[in-house]
Protein backbone atom coordinates (compact mmCIF):
# COMPACT_ATOMS: atom_id res chain seq x y z
CA UNK A 1 0.00 0.00 0.00
CA UNK A 2 1.09 3.17 -1.21
CA UNK A 3 2.05 6.49 1.75
CA UNK A 4 -0.79 8.42 0.45
CA UNK A 5 -3.20 5.39 0.36
CA UNK A 6 -1.84 5.44 4.16
CA UNK A 7 -2.49 8.55 5.03
CA UNK A 8 -6.03 8.75 3.15
CA UNK A 9 -4.33 11.28 0.52
CA UNK A 10 -5.93 9.31 -2.34
CA UNK A 11 -7.84 12.49 -3.60
CA UNK A 12 -4.82 14.99 -3.08
CA UNK A 13 -4.23 16.39 -7.07
CA UNK A 14 -0.58 15.33 -6.25
CA UNK A 15 -1.47 11.86 -5.87
CA UNK A 16 -4.18 11.28 -8.74
CA UNK A 17 -1.53 12.79 -10.99
CA UNK A 18 0.91 10.35 -10.48
CA UNK A 19 -1.76 8.09 -11.16
CA UNK A 20 -2.67 9.07 -14.76
CA UNK A 21 1.09 9.45 -15.84
CA UNK A 22 1.22 5.93 -15.13
CA UNK A 23 -1.62 4.58 -16.48
CA UNK A 24 -2.11 3.61 -20.33
CA UNK A 25 -5.42 4.10 -21.72
CA UNK A 26 -6.74 1.47 -24.81
CA UNK A 27 -9.37 2.82 -26.65
CA UNK A 28 -11.73 0.02 -28.12
CA UNK A 29 -12.61 1.09 -31.70
CA UNK A 30 -13.22 -1.19 -33.59
CA UNK A 31 -16.79 -2.06 -33.90
CA UNK A 32 -19.17 -1.15 -36.60
CA UNK A 33 -21.98 -0.41 -34.26
CA UNK A 34 -24.48 -2.52 -36.37
CA UNK A 35 -27.52 -0.74 -35.46
CA UNK A 36 -26.79 2.51 -36.67
CA UNK A 37 -27.67 0.83 -40.03
CA UNK A 38 -26.55 2.91 -42.85
CA UNK A 39 -24.59 5.18 -40.94
CA UNK A 40 -22.13 2.74 -40.46
CA UNK A 41 -21.94 1.47 -44.11
CA UNK A 42 -18.40 3.24 -44.55
CA UNK A 43 -17.21 4.46 -41.13
CA UNK A 44 -16.80 2.53 -37.39
CA UNK A 45 -19.22 3.75 -35.05
CA UNK A 46 -16.30 5.81 -33.20
CA UNK A 47 -16.12 7.81 -36.48
CA UNK A 48 -19.64 8.98 -36.48
CA UNK A 49 -20.06 12.64 -36.36
CA UNK A 50 -21.57 14.05 -33.06
CA UNK A 51 -22.47 17.68 -31.97
CA UNK A 52 -21.88 19.75 -35.23
CA UNK A 53 -18.01 19.29 -35.15
CA UNK A 54 -16.61 16.38 -33.07
CA UNK A 55 -16.39 12.54 -33.83
CA UNK A 56 -17.92 10.32 -30.99
CA UNK A 57 -14.00 8.71 -29.90
CA UNK A 58 -13.68 12.43 -28.96
CA UNK A 59 -15.29 12.16 -25.80
CA UNK A 60 -13.08 9.63 -24.12
CA UNK A 61 -9.79 10.89 -25.74
CA UNK A 62 -10.77 14.87 -24.23
CA UNK A 63 -11.59 12.38 -20.99
CA UNK A 64 -7.83 10.85 -20.74
CA UNK A 65 -6.55 14.32 -21.93
CA UNK A 66 -8.50 16.16 -19.29
CA UNK A 67 -8.08 13.71 -16.83
CA UNK A 68 -3.92 14.04 -17.19
CA UNK A 69 -3.92 10.37 -19.29
CA UNK A 70 -1.45 11.45 -22.33
CA UNK A 71 -0.49 7.79 -23.36
CA UNK A 72 -3.36 6.21 -25.31
CA UNK A 73 -3.28 3.20 -27.75
CA UNK A 74 -6.86 3.21 -30.20
CA UNK A 75 -7.24 -0.11 -31.28
CA UNK A 76 -9.55 0.16 -34.83
CA UNK A 77 -10.54 -2.76 -37.05
CA UNK A 78 -13.78 -2.56 -38.85
CA UNK A 79 -13.62 0.15 -41.79
CA UNK A 80 -11.05 2.65 -40.03
CA UNK A 81 -9.50 4.71 -42.93
CA UNK A 82 -11.92 7.39 -41.78
CA UNK A 83 -11.46 6.83 -37.94
CA UNK A 84 -7.65 6.87 -38.76
CA UNK A 85 -7.70 10.54 -40.61
CA UNK A 86 -9.17 11.83 -38.26
CA UNK A 87 -6.69 11.00 -35.56
CA UNK A 88 -4.16 12.02 -37.23
CA UNK A 89 -5.28 15.28 -38.41
CA UNK A 90 -6.85 16.09 -35.02
CA UNK A 91 -4.98 14.41 -32.50
CA UNK A 92 -1.06 14.82 -33.47
CA UNK A 93 -0.65 17.46 -30.59
CA UNK A 94 0.56 15.05 -27.67
CA UNK A 95 4.38 15.56 -27.09
CA UNK A 96 6.73 12.43 -27.88
CA UNK A 97 9.32 14.30 -25.92
CA UNK A 98 7.21 14.22 -22.50
CA UNK A 99 6.18 10.67 -23.43
CA UNK A 100 2.85 11.43 -24.57
CA UNK A 101 1.40 10.25 -27.62
CA UNK A 102 -1.73 8.15 -29.57
CA UNK A 103 -0.95 5.13 -31.15
CA UNK A 104 -3.00 3.45 -33.48
CA UNK A 105 -3.34 -0.14 -32.84
CA UNK A 106 -4.74 -2.08 -36.36
CA UNK A 107 -5.66 -5.65 -36.03
CA UNK A 108 -2.24 -6.71 -37.45
CA UNK A 109 -2.09 -10.67 -36.31
CA UNK A 110 0.90 -10.13 -33.56
CA UNK A 111 0.33 -12.80 -31.22
CA UNK A 112 -1.75 -15.30 -34.04
CA UNK A 113 -3.09 -15.42 -37.32
CA UNK A 114 -6.32 -14.11 -37.01
CA UNK A 115 -8.06 -10.94 -36.48
CA UNK A 116 -9.60 -9.36 -33.15
CA UNK A 117 -12.03 -12.31 -31.48
CA UNK A 118 -13.50 -9.71 -28.95
CA UNK A 119 -12.70 -7.05 -26.79
CA UNK A 120 -10.59 -8.52 -24.55
CA UNK A 121 -8.44 -10.52 -27.28
CA UNK A 122 -7.75 -7.35 -29.03
CA UNK A 123 -5.55 -6.25 -25.82
CA UNK A 124 -4.27 -9.37 -26.02
CA UNK A 125 -2.93 -9.62 -29.44
CA UNK A 126 -0.82 -6.00 -28.29
CA UNK A 127 0.15 -7.08 -25.34
CA UNK A 128 3.92 -6.65 -26.38
CA UNK A 129 3.24 -3.06 -27.03
CA UNK A 130 1.73 -2.84 -23.68
CA UNK A 131 4.50 -4.52 -21.74
CA UNK A 132 7.02 -1.79 -23.91
CA UNK A 133 5.13 1.08 -22.81
CA UNK A 134 5.23 -0.32 -18.56
CA UNK A 135 2.34 1.27 -17.50
CA UNK A 136 1.27 0.72 -13.44
CA UNK A 137 -2.75 0.61 -14.90
CA UNK A 138 -4.40 -0.04 -17.93
CA UNK A 139 -8.00 1.86 -18.17
CA UNK A 140 -9.64 0.19 -21.06
CA UNK A 141 -12.60 2.51 -22.76
CA UNK A 142 -15.00 2.06 -25.29
CA UNK A 143 -14.51 4.41 -28.08
CA UNK A 144 -18.38 5.04 -29.02
CA UNK A 145 -19.80 6.77 -25.96
CA UNK A 146 -20.79 10.37 -25.25
CA UNK A 147 -19.77 11.35 -21.47
CA UNK A 148 -17.60 13.82 -19.84
CA UNK A 149 -16.05 11.78 -16.84
CA UNK A 150 -12.26 12.44 -14.74
CA UNK A 151 -10.34 9.22 -15.04
CA UNK A 152 -8.32 10.40 -12.56
CA UNK A 153 -11.09 10.12 -9.58
CA UNK A 154 -11.76 6.50 -10.86
CA UNK A 155 -7.95 5.63 -10.61
CA UNK A 156 -7.86 6.94 -6.99
CA UNK A 157 -10.86 4.99 -5.62
CA UNK A 158 -9.41 2.21 -7.83
CA UNK A 159 -6.16 2.12 -5.62
CA UNK A 160 -7.94 3.12 -2.58
CA UNK A 161 -10.14 0.08 -2.85
CA UNK A 162 -7.32 -2.26 -3.30
CA UNK A 163 -8.76 -3.28 -6.04
CA UNK A 164 -7.57 -6.17 -9.12
CA UNK A 165 -10.20 -4.65 -11.45
CA UNK A 166 -12.64 -1.55 -11.39
CA UNK A 167 -15.47 -1.32 -13.76
CA UNK A 168 -17.32 1.96 -14.04
CA UNK A 169 -21.44 1.58 -13.25
CA UNK A 170 -24.51 3.41 -13.66
CA UNK A 171 -28.03 3.26 -13.25
CA UNK A 172 -30.19 2.58 -16.54
CA UNK A 173 -34.41 1.85 -16.24
CA UNK A 174 -34.82 -1.85 -16.42
CA UNK A 175 -36.23 -2.21 -19.89
CA UNK A 176 -32.97 -1.18 -21.27
CA UNK A 177 -30.70 -3.57 -19.17
CA UNK A 178 -30.88 -6.11 -22.16
CA UNK A 179 -28.23 -4.01 -23.92
CA UNK A 180 -26.10 -3.36 -20.86
CA UNK A 181 -23.41 -5.69 -18.65
CA UNK A 182 -25.97 -6.04 -15.49
CA UNK A 183 -23.92 -6.03 -12.16
CA UNK A 184 -24.72 -6.67 -8.52
CA UNK A 185 -22.86 -4.96 -5.68
CA UNK A 186 -22.40 -5.71 -1.74
CA UNK A 187 -22.20 -3.00 0.98
CA UNK A 188 -18.85 -1.99 -0.46
CA UNK A 189 -19.66 -1.76 -3.81
CA UNK A 190 -17.72 -4.95 -4.74
CA UNK A 191 -18.89 -6.43 -7.51
CA UNK A 192 -20.99 -9.82 -6.66
CA UNK A 193 -22.55 -10.68 -9.66
CA UNK A 194 -22.06 -9.83 -13.45
CA UNK A 195 -24.02 -10.78 -16.57
CA UNK A 196 -23.38 -9.45 -20.26
CA UNK A 197 -26.91 -8.18 -21.63
CA UNK A 198 -29.51 -10.32 -19.20
CA UNK A 199 -32.86 -11.57 -20.87
CA UNK A 200 -33.76 -11.84 -16.74
CA UNK A 201 -31.82 -8.85 -15.02
CA UNK A 202 -31.54 -8.16 -11.63
CA UNK A 203 -32.31 -4.73 -10.78
CA UNK A 204 -30.26 -2.81 -7.80
CA UNK A 205 -32.20 -3.29 -4.09
CA UNK A 206 -33.52 0.11 -3.69
CA UNK A 207 -35.07 0.52 -6.96
CA UNK A 208 -36.78 -2.28 -9.04
CA UNK A 209 -37.23 -0.50 -12.26
CA UNK A 210 -33.83 0.13 -12.54
CA UNK A 211 -30.41 -1.55 -12.77
CA UNK A 212 -26.60 -1.22 -12.14
CA UNK A 213 -25.40 -1.29 -15.44
CA UNK A 214 -21.22 -1.29 -16.57
CA UNK A 215 -20.06 1.41 -18.40
CA UNK A 216 -17.43 -0.48 -21.06
CA UNK A 217 -14.92 1.63 -18.73
CA UNK A 218 -12.54 -0.99 -16.76
CA UNK A 219 -9.38 -0.37 -14.85
CA UNK A 220 -6.69 -3.22 -13.92
CA UNK A 221 -3.61 -3.41 -12.48
CA UNK A 222 -1.37 -4.17 -15.24
CA UNK A 223 0.73 -7.33 -13.72
CA UNK A 224 -3.41 -8.86 -13.41
CA UNK A 225 -4.15 -7.84 -16.56
CA UNK A 226 -1.63 -9.50 -18.47
CA UNK A 227 -2.32 -12.63 -15.88
CA UNK A 228 -6.24 -12.76 -16.80
CA UNK A 229 -5.05 -11.99 -21.00
CA UNK A 230 -3.08 -14.76 -21.06
CA UNK A 231 -5.02 -17.16 -18.89
CA UNK A 232 -8.45 -16.37 -21.38
CA UNK A 233 -6.13 -16.42 -24.58
CA UNK A 234 -5.14 -20.45 -23.22
CA UNK A 235 -9.04 -20.89 -22.94
CA UNK A 236 -11.07 -22.83 -25.89
CA UNK A 237 -14.33 -22.07 -24.60
CA UNK A 238 -14.01 -18.53 -24.04
CA UNK A 239 -14.98 -15.87 -26.67
CA UNK A 240 -12.37 -13.43 -25.94
CA UNK A 241 -14.92 -10.76 -24.42
CA UNK A 242 -14.76 -9.39 -20.99
CA UNK A 243 -18.14 -8.62 -20.52
CA UNK A 244 -18.92 -12.19 -21.41
CA UNK A 245 -16.08 -14.00 -20.39
CA UNK A 246 -13.49 -12.34 -18.20
CA UNK A 247 -15.42 -10.57 -15.85
CA UNK A 248 -18.01 -13.23 -15.34
CA UNK A 249 -14.40 -15.56 -14.04
CA UNK A 250 -13.21 -12.64 -12.09
CA UNK A 251 -16.06 -11.61 -10.26
CA UNK A 252 -15.83 -14.63 -7.64
CA UNK A 253 -12.27 -14.88 -7.36
CA UNK A 254 -10.77 -11.62 -7.25
CA UNK A 255 -11.88 -8.26 -6.08
CA UNK A 256 -13.32 -6.61 -8.77
CA UNK A 257 -15.05 -3.34 -7.68
CA UNK A 258 -17.79 -1.18 -9.33
CA UNK A 259 -16.81 2.57 -9.61
CA UNK A 260 -20.05 5.02 -9.82
CA UNK A 261 -20.15 7.53 -12.45
CA UNK A 262 -21.16 9.81 -10.11
CA UNK A 263 -18.22 10.44 -8.80
CA UNK A 264 -16.16 11.01 -11.33
CA UNK A 265 -18.79 12.77 -13.82
CA UNK A 266 -18.55 15.99 -14.63
CA UNK A 267 -21.52 17.94 -14.35
CA UNK A 268 -23.59 20.02 -17.09
CA UNK A 269 -23.88 22.90 -14.35
CA UNK A 270 -21.47 22.77 -11.82
CA UNK A 271 -22.51 21.58 -8.64
CA UNK A 272 -25.68 19.47 -10.40
CA UNK A 273 -24.11 16.05 -9.81
CA UNK A 274 -27.67 14.97 -10.61
CA UNK A 275 -27.15 15.81 -14.73
CA UNK A 276 -24.37 13.82 -15.08
CA UNK A 277 -24.24 13.16 -18.95
CA UNK A 278 -23.66 9.59 -20.51
CA UNK A 279 -25.33 7.88 -23.79
CA UNK A 280 -25.13 5.03 -25.83
CA UNK A 281 -25.77 6.87 -29.06
CA UNK A 282 -25.79 2.81 -30.86
CA UNK A 283 -29.36 3.53 -32.68
CA UNK A 284 -30.53 5.87 -35.00
CA UNK A 285 -33.13 6.96 -32.85
CA UNK A 286 -30.64 7.71 -29.87
CA UNK A 287 -28.25 9.34 -32.51
CA UNK A 288 -30.74 11.84 -33.39
CA UNK A 289 -32.58 12.88 -29.85
CA UNK A 290 -28.96 13.07 -28.37
CA UNK A 291 -28.19 15.67 -31.15
CA UNK A 292 -31.17 17.14 -31.13
CA UNK A 293 -31.01 17.89 -27.47
CA UNK A 294 -28.05 19.88 -27.88
CA UNK A 295 -29.47 22.37 -29.59
CA UNK A 296 -32.04 22.75 -26.16
CA UNK A 297 -31.67 26.08 -24.48
CA UNK A 298 -30.28 24.24 -21.66
CA UNK A 299 -29.05 20.73 -22.87
CA UNK A 300 -28.20 18.15 -20.87
CA UNK A 301 -24.77 17.75 -22.50
CA UNK A 302 -22.92 21.50 -22.20
CA UNK A 303 -20.51 21.58 -24.61
CA UNK A 304 -19.59 25.08 -23.99
CA UNK A 305 -17.72 24.67 -20.98
CA UNK A 306 -14.11 25.57 -20.38
CA UNK A 307 -13.08 23.73 -17.43
CA UNK A 308 -13.91 20.32 -19.55
CA UNK A 309 -13.30 21.41 -23.22
CA UNK A 310 -13.93 18.38 -26.33
CA UNK A 311 -10.85 18.24 -27.92
CA UNK A 312 -11.42 17.31 -32.17
CA UNK A 313 -9.94 18.41 -35.44
CA UNK A 314 -10.66 21.68 -35.92
CA UNK A 315 -11.25 22.56 -40.10
CA UNK A 316 -10.55 25.67 -41.11
CA UNK A 317 -13.63 26.92 -42.50
CA UNK A 318 -14.86 30.59 -42.74
CA UNK A 319 -17.98 31.39 -40.26
CA UNK A 320 -21.59 30.71 -40.94
CA UNK A 321 -23.40 32.97 -43.17
CA UNK A 322 -27.53 33.87 -43.96
CA UNK A 323 -28.49 36.13 -46.86
CA UNK A 324 -31.57 37.42 -48.11
CA UNK A 325 -33.63 38.96 -45.83
CA UNK A 326 -36.75 39.68 -48.21
CA UNK A 327 -40.37 38.67 -47.00
CA UNK A 328 -40.62 35.41 -47.96
CA UNK A 329 -37.35 34.77 -48.82
CA UNK A 330 -35.18 34.84 -45.80
CA UNK A 331 -32.31 32.84 -44.81
CA UNK A 332 -32.57 32.16 -40.74
CA UNK A 333 -32.12 29.47 -38.36
CA UNK A 334 -34.17 29.41 -34.83
CA UNK A 335 -33.69 27.16 -31.89
CA UNK A 336 -30.50 25.37 -33.91
CA UNK A 337 -26.78 24.98 -34.10
CA UNK A 338 -25.16 26.05 -37.26
CA UNK A 339 -20.99 25.27 -37.87
CA UNK A 340 -18.55 26.92 -39.48
CA UNK A 341 -18.95 27.12 -43.55
CA UNK A 342 -22.15 26.88 -43.66
CA UNK A 343 -24.27 28.81 -46.18
CA UNK A 344 -28.50 29.18 -45.31
CA UNK A 345 -29.60 31.39 -48.73
CA UNK A 346 -33.25 31.94 -48.47
CA UNK A 347 -34.53 28.87 -45.95
CA UNK A 348 -35.32 28.53 -43.05
CA UNK A 349 -33.73 26.22 -40.50
CA UNK A 350 -36.29 25.00 -37.31
CA UNK A 351 -34.59 23.09 -34.27
CA UNK A 352 -31.55 21.31 -36.07
CA UNK A 353 -28.20 20.95 -36.01
CA UNK A 354 -26.02 21.49 -39.17
CA UNK A 355 -22.26 20.37 -39.20
CA UNK A 356 -19.85 21.81 -41.32
CA UNK A 357 -19.99 23.00 -45.06
CA UNK A 358 -23.72 22.32 -45.33
CA UNK A 359 -25.13 24.53 -47.82
CA UNK A 360 -29.23 25.33 -47.82
CA UNK A 361 -30.59 26.68 -51.01
CA UNK A 362 -33.67 28.92 -51.32
CA UNK A 363 -36.88 28.56 -52.91
CA UNK A 364 -39.34 27.86 -49.75
CA UNK A 365 -36.49 25.37 -48.28
CA UNK A 366 -37.38 24.43 -44.81
CA UNK A 367 -35.53 22.12 -42.61
CA UNK A 368 -36.98 21.25 -39.46
CA UNK A 369 -35.99 18.62 -36.39
CA UNK A 370 -33.00 17.31 -38.49
CA UNK A 371 -29.00 16.71 -37.89
CA UNK A 372 -27.49 17.53 -41.17
CA UNK A 373 -24.01 16.05 -41.08
CA UNK A 374 -20.89 17.67 -43.26
CA UNK A 375 -21.04 18.99 -46.71
CA UNK A 376 -24.32 18.32 -47.43
CA UNK A 377 -26.24 20.58 -49.98
CA UNK A 378 -29.53 20.85 -49.85
CA UNK A 379 -32.47 21.58 -53.19
CA UNK A 380 -34.47 24.49 -53.86
CA UNK A 381 -37.86 23.63 -52.57
CA UNK A 382 -37.00 20.63 -50.52
CA UNK A 383 -38.45 19.92 -47.10
CA UNK A 384 -36.95 17.45 -44.64
CA UNK A 385 -38.51 16.95 -40.86
CA UNK A 386 -37.14 14.48 -38.53
CA UNK A 387 -34.29 13.15 -40.81
CA UNK A 388 -30.58 12.76 -40.20
CA UNK A 389 -28.52 12.99 -43.91
CA UNK A 390 -25.54 11.67 -43.58
CA UNK A 391 -22.31 13.29 -44.93
CA UNK A 392 -21.81 14.51 -48.51
CA UNK A 393 -25.45 13.77 -49.68
CA UNK A 394 -27.16 16.22 -52.47
CA UNK A 395 -30.88 16.76 -51.60
CA UNK A 396 -32.39 17.23 -54.81
CA UNK A 397 -34.85 19.53 -55.45
CA UNK A 398 -38.35 20.07 -53.74
CA UNK A 399 -37.55 16.91 -51.96
CA UNK A 400 -39.97 16.05 -49.38
CA UNK A 401 -39.39 13.32 -46.07
CA UNK A 402 -40.90 13.29 -43.18
CA UNK A 403 -44.75 13.73 -44.10
CA UNK A 404 -45.42 10.44 -45.53
CA UNK A 405 -44.15 7.67 -43.47
CA UNK A 406 -45.32 5.13 -45.66
CA UNK A 407 -43.07 7.33 -48.76
CA UNK A 408 -40.13 7.44 -46.67
CA UNK A 409 -39.86 3.70 -45.59
CA UNK A 410 -40.11 2.66 -49.35
CA UNK A 411 -37.38 5.27 -50.20
CA UNK A 412 -34.75 5.55 -47.38
CA UNK A 413 -34.13 4.29 -43.96
CA UNK A 414 -36.76 5.02 -41.41
CA UNK A 415 -36.69 4.07 -37.64
CA UNK A 416 -39.30 2.56 -35.83
CA UNK A 417 -39.63 6.34 -33.72
CA UNK A 418 -39.92 7.57 -37.13
CA UNK A 419 -36.90 9.40 -37.79
CA UNK A 420 -35.84 9.06 -41.30
CA UNK A 421 -31.71 8.12 -42.82
CA UNK A 422 -30.71 9.52 -46.06
CA UNK A 423 -27.75 8.62 -47.25
CA UNK A 424 -25.86 9.39 -50.76
CA UNK A 425 -26.47 5.51 -51.66
CA UNK A 426 -30.19 5.66 -50.85
CA UNK A 427 -30.00 8.78 -53.19
CA UNK A 428 -28.54 6.85 -55.91
CA UNK A 429 -25.40 8.80 -55.58
CA UNK A 430 -21.95 7.83 -55.50
CA UNK A 431 -19.06 8.62 -52.63
CA UNK A 432 -16.72 10.98 -53.29
CA UNK A 433 -14.53 11.67 -50.43
CA UNK A 434 -13.64 9.88 -47.01
CA UNK A 435 -16.14 9.93 -44.64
Amino acid sequence: MSEETQSGLTNSPRFVSNLTKNTLALVLAGGRGSRLGPLTDWRAKPAVPFGGKFRIIDFCLSNCMNSGIRRIGVLTQYKAHSLIRHLQLGWGFPRGEFNEFIEILPAQQRMNTGWYKGTADAIFQNIDILRAHRPRYVIVLAGDHIYKMDYGQMLAEHVQNQADMSVACIEVPLEEAKGFGVMTVNHEDRITGFSEKPSDPTPTPNNPDRVLASMGIYIFNTDFLYEQLIRDADSRESGHDFGNDLIPYMVPRYRVMAHRFRHSCIPSNEGKISRCYWRDVGTVDAYWAANIDLVHVTPDLDLYDSRWPIWTYQEQLPPAKFVFDDEGRRGMAIDSIVSGGCIISGATVRRSLLFSNVRVNDGHTLIEDSVILPNVRLGEGSRLRKVVVDKGAIIPDGLVVGEDPAEDARRFYRTPKGVTLITPELLGQQLHFVR
